[in-house]
């Protein structure tokens, strides 16, 4: 049983409780247009050239993207971060990515931490079949699950895929009453509107979705991504949103009675 591996992020404060080690997966089917992890879309490993400047010279380095682990592998190296995850109420958190595309390795990853007694946080777009949820749900203590934009055809021009199944899986979740936090990556021009966070809102308040919702200002980080792992970027220039630009989207939220955080 083995996984493909791209990254992996210790002493992760943003990604659930306590201090995290984020295990990020290779692997996604969306291209949402401002993802910054656009390393992550492939499922395979992948190696190209990259121009390092050492001196007044240019050499070409190979790169390669991606890792494999067996689940006896990966364990052991996260093994490493008990102490800090004993100390602060942390675990693991598998990211990606969409870990859900990885599904048997996922899965027998959080077989192996539950048996460790680990904290186990999954982090989603939602779309997979629903049976990827069924199969891992006994063993996962938080899900992390974006909502990215309510309207389908929106949700279509903006990430690729139709949000229907995304939407089914969330009600899912939350009719089987699991943790869960919903994220919304708010990106300006594209579903920061107003009409949107209504509809969200209905849709969750109708669904007795009571917990939190943590809004992720857009950020330009992944920009520099596209040119380094030689990927092509559609997305337009904008700026970052600083916190002080969502406020009035938390404002809303928390009028509708729902717990509200800026970032993780």
């Amino acid at each position: 049983m083995n996984g493909i591996v791209f990254d992996i992020k210790r002493y992760a404060v943003h990604d659930g409780p306590g201090i995290r080690t984020t295990i990020f997966m290779k692997g996604c089917p969306l291209r949402c247009l401002w993802c910054h992890n656009p390393e992550s879309f492939s499922l395979q490993i992948e190696e190209f050239d990259q121009a390092k400047r050492l001196g007044e010279k240019l050499v070409q380095e190979k790169i390669q993207i991606g890792k494999q682990y067996s689940v006896k592998g990966l364990v052991k190296e996260i093994e490493k971060d008990q102490l800090f995850f004993d100390e602060s109420g942390g675990g693991l958190t598998f990211s990606g990515g969409e870990p859900l595309l990885q599904i048997d390795f996922l899965a027998a990853m959080l077989r192996e931490c539950k048996a460790m007694d680990f904290h186990t946080v999954v982090d989603t777009s939602g779309f997979a079949p629903k049976e990827h949820l069924e199969r891992i749900i006994e063993n996962v203590d938080l899900f992390l699950f974006d909502v990215k934009q309510m309207d389908d055809e929106e949700h279509k021009k903006l990430t690729g895929i139709s949000n229907k199944l995304v939407l089914e899986n969330l009600a899912y979740l939350i009719d089987q009453k699991k943790n869960l936090i919903i994220r919304y990556p708010m990106i300006p021009g594209y579903n920061d509107s107003h009409k949107n966070i209504m509809k969200m809102i209905k849709f969750l308040t109708d669904l007795t979705y009571q917990s939190e919702i943590h809004i992720l200002p857009y950020h330009r980080m992944g920009k520099d991504k596209y040119e380094r792992f030689n990927k092509e970027n559609n997305m337009p220039d904008i700026p970052s949103l600083n916190e002080e630009d969502t406020l009035w989207a938390k404002e809303i939220f928390e009028k509708a009675g729902f717990q509200v955080n800026i970032g993780g």
